[in-house]
């Protein structure tokens, strides 16, 4: 046994002198048998890391969602080589070849096959993928990832070399712009730090996927009923309230999430749910309030707009995925660490709004009461083509938005392929970053209103969520393995140039609302808006399972054409005073 051990740290060419001589030695066929024993010494100095664990270590809740669900579906079953393996009734062997071609050939092709063989159920499982592949795939994400972050970052240095006008604008503009970016960027934090470990609490929990289902429909209910409510809270007592209550609900769902009792974790998801309709709409509309209250020029609230979705809604997202896995994965401070990272940021964002913001409200609605809120919302949105346009382009967009949410990640990965879930969303992440970035030059260009390049914007965005639909009707070959497949990098480039464009959406919806949007309603408007997509999302998490991916892909673009022609609509609305002062 000494001897034989000592065989697993040896090199492989003093490995195979030793097996030699052992090799018609008579010992016993076991545990130790020598054959184990050559393959751990043939890979030992070429492999750094090769562990395959259990479904509870893997770094992405998805991966161990996958193997979770195979595990259960698929006991003492036979798997062909497609890249899939039952990591709960297992134990993984590494073999290599023992016929002497195999011996000859690099290092990298004697760990390109793994035989997981007689596992402790009796089961007989096959797994077999080729490195090179897994390498090739690895490589994608990495360059595609890479490639976004040089563009993104050049944009950003040409655009601050090309344009001296920071330089210009005044110290106080500046240092009110920049506290509200500190504040937007820790709220943003606080909500991105909670998204990739929700569904991995709930199962950590023990809570099938039906329960989890049903608590989050629960938050999205609760943002469709009490958010008009608390947005027109916001604007008769105040957006800065409503900014700080959004700290404190947010804070108080994170702090449910100690608890493992279904009702607890209820009560959180609705907490949760009114905090998002927070989120959206009173930081908005405090600053629209305040710019203008102000004095300061509009054309610069179109930079901060820009500014913020980039900061707020891609940087702070990929290092909010970063440390949330790094907490988890790293520390080993389990699946509730993030959520306590989220109220540390919250709490420290609540400090500086408590401190350094004023207070503002809608100017006619002070002394109004809700009903009185509800029907001037209500007047304003279907009395005015312009609102109502804005409102039904925004719930169409966001529902197709919030719909790619759940359909991304089966969409890759079709036949339960692994991907790197983190990578695939940082790089999406920075392809926001990028539309942001373009958005901020489109606003600057006063001769382009958001009204005439939307529509483009919509129409391209609906294209790109049409591309996995054309894509499985091409005839291309199926190859079995555990990684992204050709289809799978075409339909994933499509789904870049979506989070590019989305990146576009949400700065120049923000300058259509503080132009079209009344002042004094506009939060409750801004809420009503959401109605529309909380519901359509709680009917999309309910019959999810009854629709394929296809179906669901043809409905987000129709969606998207359906906004386009209501940003064309809106458009010549708008345009009509210019064209009819233009006549001689």
């Amino acid at each position: 046994m000494y001897r034989s051990r000592r065989l697993a740290f040896a090199s492989p060419r003093r490995a195979r002198a030793r097996l030699e001589r052992l090799e018609h030695a008579e010992r016993p066929v076991g545990f130790y048998d020598w054959r184990f024993f050559f393959r751990i010494a043939c890979l030992y100095r070429t492999l750094t890391v090769c562990t395959l664990s259990s479904p509870q270590s893997h770094a992405s809740p998805r991966h161990a969602e996958i193997s979770i669900q195979i595990s259960s579906e698929r006991p003492r079953r036979a798997l062909a080589p497609t890249g899939r393996m039952d990591f709960g009734c297992v134990r993984s062997v590494a073999s290599a070849s023992s016929s002497s071609s195999a011996r000859s050939s690099s290092a990298r092709d004697r760990y390109a096959r793994w035989r997981v063989r007689e596992g402790a159920g009796g089961a007989r499982v096959e797994f077999a993928s080729s490195i090179d592949r897994s390498i090739d795939m690895e490589a994608f994400y990495v360059v595609t990832f890479c490639a976004l972050a040089c563009a993104c970052a050049t944009m950003e240095l040409r655009k601050k070399r090309m344009s001296g006008k920071a330089a210009n604008l005044p110290a106080n503009f500046l240092a009110f712009r920049n506290n509200y970016l500190v504040v937007y960027a820790l709220m943003m934090a606080g909500d991105w730090l909670q998204g990739p470990y929700v569904y991995a609490l709930y199962k950590h929990y023990g809570y099938s996927t039906g329960d989890i289902g049903k608590l989050f429909i629960a938050g999205f209910g609760a943002s469709m009923i009490f958010g008009t409510i608390v947005g027109s809270l916001a604007d008769r007592y105040g957006r800065k309230r409503a900014a700080l209550t959004y700290v404190a609900t947010y804070i108080a769902s994170c702090i449910t999430k100690h608890w493992s009792d279904y009702g607890v974790l209820m009560l959180g998801r609705f907490f949760g749910g009114i905090a998002t309709s927070l989120l959206f709409t009173a930081f908005e509309s405090w600053l629209v309030s305040e710019h203008f209250a102000r004095n300061y020029d509009s054309d610069w609230l179109n930079g901060t707009f820009a500014k913020a979705i980039f900061i707020g809604n891609g940087l702070v997202s990929i290092i909010a995925g970063l440390l949330a896995n790094y907490l988890v994965t790293d520390m080993g401070l389990g699946p509730v660490a993030p959520f306590d990272a989220a109220a540390t940021f919250l709490a420290i964002g609540g400090a500086i709004i408590a401190s350094t913001w004023t207070e503002n409200k809608g100017a006619a609605t002070e002394n109004a009461s809700l009903e009185a809120s509800f029907r001037a919302a209500s007047n304003a949105i279907f009395n005015d083509k312009k609102v109502l346009y804005l409102g039904a382009m925004q719930s169409l967009f966001e529902a197709a938005m919030y719909s790619f949410v759940f359909l991304w990640t089966p969409a890759l990965s079709p036949n339960e392929e692994i991907i790197p879930h983190g990578m695939i969303f940082a790089t999406m992440m920075v392809a926001c970053m990028i539309g942001s970035s373009i958005a901020g030059q489109l606003l600057a260009e006063k001769d382009l209103r958001p009204e005439k390049y939307m529509q483009y914007v919509f129409l391209a965005s609906a294209a790109s969520l049409s591309l996995p639909i054309f894509v499985n009707m091409l005839p291309f070959p199926q190859t079995a393995g555990n990684s992204i497949t050709l289809e799978g990098q075409i339909i994933m480039l499509g789904f870049l140039v979506f989070e590019g464009l989305v990146g576009i959406f949400w700065p120049s919806m923000m300058k259509m609302r503080a132009t079209y949007v009344p002042e004094e309603i506009r939060s409750t408007v801004m809420n009503c808006f959401r109605i529309p997509l909380n519901l359509f999302v709680c009917i999309v998490l309910y019959n999810v399972a009854l629709f394929p991916l296809s179906a669901m892909f043809a409905m987000c673009t129709l969606f998207l054409i359906g906004a386009a022609y209501l940003q064309r609509q809106l458009e010549i609305i708008t345009a009509v005073p210019q064209q009819t002062q233009s006549i001689p």
